[in-house]
């Protein structure tokens, strides 16, 4: 998927203005996780970019547990959406 895709799923009822939100914020970072996993199954020694998706994994999981706190509708429709599994809150 394409950025502008996720832009269209994200703020087909939203104004464009809200680029910061949280929903949009998670497709970005869902995007760049797909992207550099599909790099990693090519390069399985590139360790610096092991590192970066971590950390991008790390801002989503953040992202989304602060959703589910937040908005729980919200949370399951992008969860169901982007195709991912849901964050397990503490």
């Amino acid at each position: 998927m394409t950025k502008n895709s996720f832009v269209s799923v994200i703020l087909h009822e939203e104004k464009e203005e809200n680029w910061g939100s949280a929903e949009f914020q998670v497709s970005r970072f869902t995007n760049k996780i797909r992207r550099l996993t599909s790099h990693l199954e090519l390069h399985k020694k590139d360790y610096s970019s092991q590192r970066g998706l971590r950390k991008i994994l790390g801002k989503r999981q953040r992202l989304l547990s602060y959703l589910s706190k937040k908005n729980g509708t919200h949370y399951k429709e992008l969860v169901s959406q982007l195709n991912i599994r849901e964050v397990k809150t503490r």
